[in-house]
């Protein structure tokens, strides 16, 4: 039996910049059920469910004022529940935010500062880990990436399902997700599965991000895209909640309600989020309804972090005690003080100071007044100036510089030195923020500032719209045009160095990526791409060089491209222990399970290789490697139709993966399936690189003058 080949090493994407939302087929909206009356009281637990919806601004919501119909199951709830107008969020990216909602601190007292390079550490306790010390049963089901297991908030959940259905390809500006209904689906089940115990059920529902493409049925109904999203994310929830908080009797419910951040919408310059902390990214939605909530509006200056002792308050629950920073929230189920209504709500935009070595953003909100932190900064009178016009900066100075010196010492970027721990200090040394001297004194100037950097924003995106047009010529030219502009932005260079690999310009990008390292503008993606690409030209102790470092400052990722190196050097026994160990701290990290698949395949151990493959498709099913390298074992099993179907799988998702397009083209040809065999064949021959597979051409050639003629597979 001829061997099928394993897929290539490339198997990271270098500048993942935005999470953007998929939706491909259509759902009718269901019939939202009638307004529901909050329970009555009871002795018992109550049931918890906490819903976040990713990138939902504030205004975007029947119940804080929009009249375009976008939400009128969650109406329906606000209607007989509390909807509190003044809530804020403390981050404007999705990991953070969540993190502050479920431990109910600041993301510097947590240490999540972005969506990447950063993950929960375990003595920090979470509403699922306290509630499941209670006997509640706790299910968690998220639909975007930024909230896999990896990043630490699984803890405390018996169930913890983020696999993802759509989106997350190596060579796409796309984090992998899953569509709100589905989302729902798998938390429904749980649910009535759950019921002999009291509830806490947290759903994550991730349609409104950008790229916003409604189902049909509400792109139909909704000129703005945007709000056909929110549309559609409303009645993905009427399943789940019609039923479960409309049922009379029974163990009562809390339901909390609310976003992780907004979304921009081109105020202020800023299209998404992610760069500023103006309202249109930082006000979000707080509805809760359920026992003990009493109906009404409420203008008190909630936070995010106001949420965890709500809802411990609501279950009778105590929080941990020992080991942890004091928690900054108030309930919301009770009146507040004076003094509790006039404290500081702490807030930070880290995003382009980590990506783009821009200024880090920080400020606090007093009094009703919001203070930006940077080297131009701001402050604004939000009840008199809700779209933030007027900087106030120059008429209350003193007021600046009392909220300035306000700030957390432990919440500057780069955070002072004293306040690293060793593991943290090898990820700031790789990312550029820690010199071998040890300093991380680094001054911004307003040229650093960026609301001076809006037209490079601008930038950033022609060479991601350039990129995913397809237009690598473009995006090339655009992106060596950023790093000119801006030599100083890590993000620039792994823009221009993946636009350079999409390209086939192997040793162009080569070039710029090791330039980027010993400039120390590397971001931590390409520092693996770079790797990786050292390991494909057999420069193995140059790649150990730039992975080690990165493996031993906590980077999972890193570790699972060293296991890549012991393997392309025959280690393959230093590969598995590796892969065995990053396995054990992550059992759902699908690209340690993709990667195992190839080198049980290089052992020989196609059982053993088959089921990593499996397990890796079973947890995300958008990888294409681990499809093929599935159909490789199945084919070494003799289960050539399972084989088949694996390899038609890799190429559906990635149609440039040649080594999957290659098993496919020459098995089918010999396994009966000419129809299959022609397309795979020919699309081999129009578009593979001659210079990696030229040698293959001639046969492709052959097999595919001797196909037969006619209908069949």
């Amino acid at each position: 039996m001829a061997a099928a080949r394993t897929s290539g090493l490339r198997l990271l994407g270098i500048a993942l910049l935005a999470a953007l939302a998929s939706a491909t087929t259509t759902r009718c909206a269901p019939e939202a059920p009638a307004a529901p009356a909050a329970p009555a009281r009871s002795s018992g637990r109550p049931d918890v469910v906490l819903v976040t919806i990713d990138t939902l601004r504030y205004d975007a919501t029947g119940f804080d004022g929009n009249k375009a119909g976008t939400t009128p199951l969650l109406d329906r709830f606000a209607t007989a529940g509390r909807v509190f107008t003044n809530t804020h969020a403390h981050n404007v990216v999705t990991l953070p935010s969540h993190t502050n909602i479920l431990t109910g601190l600041f993301p510097y007292q947590h240490g999540v500062r972005e969506n990447s390079g950063f993950a929960l550490g375990p003595k920090f306790s979470t509403l699922g880990t306290i509630l499941r010390g209670a006997g509640y049963a706790t299910g968690a089901f998220v639909g975007g990436y930024p909230l896999s297991a990896r990043y630490g908030l699984a803890r405390g959940f018996d169930t913890y399902d983020d696999r993802f259905t759509s989106g997350g390809l190596d060579d796409q500006f796309a984090l992998a997700e899953r569509r709100g209904d589905e989302v729902v689906a798998a938390a429904n089940v749980w649910w009535k599965g759950a019921a002999k115990k009291p509830r806490f059920l947290w759903v994550h529902l991730y349609d409104p991000h950008a790229p916003y493409v409604p189902p049909a049925a509400f792109a139909g109904r909704f000129p703005d895209r945007y709000l056909g999203e929110v549309a559609a994310a409303d009645s993905f929830l009427a399943p789940l909640l019609g039923p479960l908080l409309t049922a009379k009797g029974g163990r009562p419910a809390l339901l909390v309600v609310t976003a992780d951040h907004g979304e921009a919408r081109g105020e202020h310059g800023e299209m998404t989020h992610g760069l500023f902390a103006y309202e249109g990214t930082l006000h979000v939605p707080l509805l809760l309804w359920g026992s003990g909530v009493a109906a009404g509006r409420d203008d008190r200056p909630a936070g995010h972090i106001d949420v965890f002792p709500t809802v411990l308050a609501a279950t009778g629950v105590a929080p941990a005690l020992g080991g942890e920073p004091a928690r900054p929230g108030r309930s919301l189920l009770r009146n507040w003080t004076p003094a509790e209504r006039g404290v500081d709500l702490y807030f930070e935009s880290l995003s382009a100071a980590l990506n783009r070595g821009w200024a880090p953003l920080r400020g606090l909100l007093r009094g009703g007044r919001k203070f930006i932190h940077l080297p131009l900064p701001e402050l604004y009178d939000l009840p008199r100036d809700p779209g933030e016009k007027t900087n106030l900066v120059d008429a209350d100075r003193r007021a600046v510089r009392a909220a300035f010196e306000a700030l957390p010492k432990v919440s500057q970027w780069p955070p002072p030195r004293d306040t690293v721990s060793s593991e943290e200090t090898a990820r700031l040394r790789s990312l550029g923020y820690i010199t071998e001297g040890g300093s991380t004194n680094l001054a911004f100037k307003p040229e650093d500032d960026p609301k001076n950097l809006i037209a490079l924003d601008r930038q950033i995106e022609a060479v991601i719209d350039a990129y995913s047009r397809g237009a690598l010529a473009e995006s090339v030219k655009l992106g060596q045009q950023l790093v000119q502009a801006r030599p100083s932005m890590p993000l620039g260079h792994s823009l221009y160095a993946q636009a350079l690999i999409e390209a086939g310009r192997d040793d162009e990008a080569l070039r710029v990526m090791r330039a980027a390292r010993e400039k120390k503008v590397a971001t931590p993606s390409m520092l693996r791409q770079l790797g990786l690409s050292l390991t494909e030209r057999g420069l193995l102790d140059e790649a150990r060089a730039v992975l080690g470092p990165m493996a031993a400052g906590g980077d999972p990722e890193a570790e699972v491209a060293l296991a890549l190196v012991d393997s392309e050097a025959g280690q393959q026994k230093a590969a598995l222990a590796k892969l065995e160990r990053a396995i054990a701290a992550d059992p759902r990290d699908a690209g340690a399970w993709e990667t195992r698949a190839l080198v049980e395949l290089r052992l020989e151990r196609w059982a053993a290789a088959r089921d990593a493959a499996r397990r890796a498709v079973e947890l995300q099913t958008v990888r294409p490697r681990a499809w093929n390298d599935l159909g490789v074992a199945l084919f070494q099993l003799g289960d050539v139709p399972g084989a088949l179907d694996a390899w038609q799988r890799a190429v559906e998702l990635d149609p440039r993966l040649w080594d999957a397009l290659w098993n496919l083209g020459v098995q089918a040809s010999r396994n009966g399936r000419p129809q299959v065999a022609r397309a795979a064949l020919q699309r081999f021959l129009d578009a593979a690189p001659r210079d990696r597979y030229g040698g293959d051409m001639a046969e492709a050639k052959r097999l595919l003058a001797a196909l037969p003629a006619g209908s069949g597979r």
